[in-house]
């Protein structure tokens, strides 16, 4: 990580004066960037565990994020009405102007990590996996700090058809098959079943455990596009994977060369990929080491919404059935 060193006592509360961090998002950001350095871009001795912050302060940017989100839902500037089929929404997009401010944050973080990639490839996924669980401890760090932007901002957005998932994204499956007389409820019903369609590909079956649900949409919101509106922990996760991952598993087209048709369907040859592939074929080496680290990245890559049948989640999952 490229910013602070290694600390063992809570960051403190920040001294404040009278200044009202509730007054502007300028204001407000500069309150809450320093415990977002402190917990997802300062040292730590364990990766898997973010730094903590004062209790004063944890409280502080609760109350601060509230009042600001308060002030805002009193402008009536902010509420929008809008219809969707046979559906009005009341829009209030108060802490817009704060999530789009924290996605700005998590690519910056997440281009540093980036940047630090080695140029050999047979030390690239022993750099990625304690990266990876360094900025996901920090990334649901970040989630319970700010768990009222959750709780008023996404929930609404999500409530609003703005969520990983989204009517439109039903509408067209079914498109050929709706006609007139279908009612709201059998449309509901439809985006139900292809939520639950959706969250299988993650692992997600029928009764399962309500953690397991939780993670299963977790990896649905990190795989989702960008502008979709998802909790802060998936929030940064999707940006780990747009901004390391991403550019790890994209295969170069050779300046003057013809594209490949049907690429979607060709085996991968970016980094990432080479990567796994030499340490597939190591000979040498500590067999459970090479199973660790195939293991740790396919949890990474899964996590961060690399989907299941891509090429090279399903050569880990072949090499792993082996190891085993």
């Amino acid at each position: 990580m490229s910013k602070g060193k290694s600390k063992q006592v809570p960051l403190p509360n920040p001294t404040a004066g009278s200044a009202n961090p509730a007054v502007s998002l300028s204001a407000l950001w500069g309150y809450i960037e320093p415990a977002l350095d402190h917990i997802i871009r300062s040292q730590t001795n364990d990766p898997t565990q973010a730094p903590s912050i004062d209790v004063g302060y944890h409280m502080g940017i609760h109350t601060a994020t509230y009042n600001y989100f308060t002030s805002q839902s009193e402008n009536a500037n902010h509420i929008t009405q809008y219809t969707l089929g046979d559906r009005t929404f009341t829009s209030v997009t108060s802490g817009a102007d704060l999530y789009e401010q924290l996605d700005k944050y998590f690519v910056e973080a997440a281009r540093e990590l980036f940047l630090g990639i080695p140029q050999d490839d047979s030390t690239l996924i022993h750099y990625i996996i304690p990266c990876f669980n360094r900025y996901s401890a920090g990334a649901h760090a970040a989630n319970r700090l700010l768990n009222y932007v959750n709780r008023h901002y996404v929930k609404r957005a999500v409530d609003e058809d703005k969520g990983w998932l989204r009517f439109n994204d039903v509408l067209e499956s079914v498109a050929k098959t709706i006609t007139i007389d279908d009612t709201r409820e059998k449309i509901s019903k439809r985006f139900r079943e292809k939520r639950g369609e959706e969250l299988q590909k993650w692992g997600y079956v029928d009764g399962a455990s309500p953690d397991l649900l939780a993670r299963a949409e977790a990896c649905a919101e990190a795989a989702s596009p960008p502008d979709r509106v998802v909790p802060v922990s998936s929030l940064a996760l999707r940006r780990f994977r747009t901004e390391v991952i991403d550019p790890l598993l994209a295969t170069a087209n050779p300046k003057g060369k013809t594209k490949v048709k049907n690429k979607i369907n060709q085996p991968s040859k970016g980094r990432l990929s080479r990567a796994v592939k030499e340490l597939m074929e190591a000979t040498e080496g500590d067999e459970e080491e090479r199973a660790r680290l195939a293991t740790e990245l396919a949890i990474a890559l899964r996590s961060v919404g690399v989907r299941a049948d891509h090429p090279l989640r399903k050569r880990l999952d072949k090499f792993m059935t082996i190891l085993a």
